[in-house]
């Protein structure tokens, strides 16, 4: 019999992981803002409600990857683009040991 695997939810490395929903919610928030624009704007063009956009922005839902590119499209963005800046967001996080997201476990 095996020893059980080590409870990650604990540990210091886990502790500072954001969640990749808070990540792309960030990215798209972020990008919206640069542009100017209103979530309603960014809804229409991506054909998706404004409440959805809101929640997904504030990562509290865990949009497929059809929303996810409609959105991305709607700023401008290619899903790739929307995914690389989430993944570089992810990397200044992990490097500086810093971490907006209140110690929440990345899940994937």
């Amino acid at each position: 019999m095996s020893p059980p695997a080590p409870d990650r939810s604990t540990s210091p490395a886990a502790a500072r992981e954001p969640l990749w929903r808070d990540l792309i919610g960030d990215v798209l928030r972020r990008e919206r803002l640069a542009q100017e624009r209103t979530l309603k704007d960014v809804a229409d063009a991506a054909r998706i409600s404004m409440p959805y956009l809101s929640e997904v922005e504030r990562g509290r839902k865990e949009a497929s990857s059809e929303v996810l590119a409609a959105a991305a499209h709607a700023l401008g963005l290619g899903l790739g683009d929307l995914l690389s800046l989430a993944q570089s967001e992810l990397t200044r996080t992990r490097a500086t040991g810093t971490s907006p997201y209140n110690g929440l476990c990345l899940a994937a």
